[in-house]
């Protein structure tokens, strides 16, 4: 007797790599649904990427008021409101939740609303009871905020989810964290006009970055007024009359009225019901796949950040698209994750694409480094401290350029534009041959001529 099921494919999630994997899918003439338990869109459109630079966009006026005195403007009034921004911002993320709904119903899927758990390799039960059977299964959930040890007091901080309920702006904040997300909200409280304290774990800001960005980059946050405090971990938090007390591991006390934990993420496997299928998590609870996004089960895939391979939502849709393509559209695709653009959305902000500087030495020891750091044209008459950075790595023996990093006011295009060069697999002769726009920052890019420094010269 034939297995009958209710659907072709049942995406589990509803984020950048379900609905694009649901669409397409669907697309290729499947029968799909897609579940989700929360809101369409995923971490970045509901409280990821988007909110996020829309508020990085709103603290960036502050600096652009700033600036303006030195080009004749007087703008002496300039007031801030958290609450209406909070309202825009959130009218604009539900506008794009409906065009996800609206795009998914438009190619045919049909969409679930609630918390999906396997009860085997074919099926699944959701919310209130109702099961669903299918020939193949995506599980596309995502991450979540890692919550870190559990210090006294830690139910009175937040993490970035909470950020994005936050009614008004705290006068005084304690940010745990130095990755992406601890440093970019900690830059748009600081700039908003909070005073912001961050205690950072290691020694260094933006773990696996190249080292001179590294290092640039808590030079401008210093400048900035942010307040760093190093090798230092929190080890209990408590209400007092001015607010939250923090206590460091090394006794410092620091205020605030607020304290977000930005601790990293975690893949968003709990309570699926994986294991119980025999699916194989690692020890942050990823699902594994190979290239294909196959798990050891031949009918259930897993795209995105949920198997923390890179956990990116560009690279979500890619994968999501590339499953679709190769379980419903006869036309197997591998993902390539090895040459991935990144921008970092701090003021100001970073765009890197290939390899630092450490990892080029590894299998390039004859390696040309091209850096220079200057002050941006706006900056000189504006009189603002920022200077930019920018960096080529070279291979001496090809000529090809390996990697780009930069730090400055819209490094994250630039970074597009070099993904695309490092892709063709583009020479520094290129680069040199390339007329320079003149007069930008990223001309500096098809001007550098000598090497800052030449290793195993």
């Amino acid at each position: 007797m034939a297995t009958t099921y209710d659907f072709d494919l049942i995406v589990i999630g509803g984020g950048s790599g379900g609905v694009r994997a649901a669409r397409i899918a669907a697309g290729h003439g499947a029968k799909v649904a897609l579940i989700e338990e929360y809101r369409l869109g995923g971490t970045c459109v509901i409280r990821g990427c988007v909110p996020k630079k829309l508020m990085v966009y709103a603290s960036r006026f502050a600096q652009d008021f700033e600036e303006s005195h030195g080009f004749g403007w007087k703008i002496d009034s300039a007031r801030f409101d958290w609450a209406a921004l909070k309202t825009r911002r959130d009218t604009e993320v539900a506008r794009l939740e409906t065009v996800y709904r609206t795009n998914l119903l438009s190619a045919g899927v049909t969409i679930f609303e609630g918390r999906a758990h396997f009860i085997d390799a074919h099926s699944v039960e959701i919310t209130g009871g109702r099961r669903l059977r299918a020939a193949y299964l995506l599980v596309a959930t995502g991450a979540q905020p890692a919550q870190g040890p559990q210090i006294h007091g830690y139910e009175m901080a937040i993490d970035s989810n909470g950020f994005f309920d936050l009614a008004s702006l705290p006068q005084r904040a304690v940010v745990q964290g130095a990755g992406y997300i601890a440093l970019e909200l900690a830059c748009v409280l600081q700039l908003l006009g909070t005073q912001v304290d961050v205690v950072v774990r290691g020694d260094a800001l933006l773990r696996g970055f190249d080292a001179d960005v590294q290092s640039h980059l808590l030079d401008e946050l210093m400048a900035l007024g942010l307040r760093f405090h190093f090798h230092r971990k929190l080890n209990h938090i408590a209400k007092t009359s001015e607010g939250l007390g923090v206590t460091l591991d090394d006794g410092t006390a620091l205020q605030g009225d607020m304290v977000l934990r930005a601790l990293g993420r975690k893949p968003n496997t709990q309570g699926l019901g994986l294991e119980a299928l025999g699916l194989e998590l690692d020890v942050h609870g990823a699902i594994a796949v190979d290239a294909y996004s196959a798990t050891a089960l031949k009918n259930i895939y897993a795209v995105g950040d949920v198997t923390n391979r890179v956990n990116l939502t560009p690279m979500a849709i890619r994968e999501g698209h590339a499953f679709a393509d190769t379980v419903f559209g006869n036309t197997p695709r591998k993902v390539d994750h090895s040459l991935v653009p990144t921008a970092v959305f701090t003021t100001p902000e970073i765009g890197v694409v290939g390899l630092t500087e450490a990892q080029a030495l590894e299998t390039h020891p004859r390696l040309d480094v091209y850096l220079t750091q200057f002050r941006p044209m706006k900056a000189t008459l504006s009189g603002h401290h920022s200077k930019m950075l920018l960096k080529l790595l070279v291979d001496r023996d090809t000529d090809q350029v390996l990697g780009f990093h930069s730090v400055g006011p819209d490094t994250g295009e630039m970074a597009q534009i070099m993904g695309v060069a490092l892709q063709m697999k583009a020479t520094k002769a290129a680069l040199d041959a390339t007329l320079a726009v003149h007069p930008t920052a990223a001309e500096e890019l098809v001007t550098m001529r000598t090497p800052s420094v030449r290793h195993n010269f």
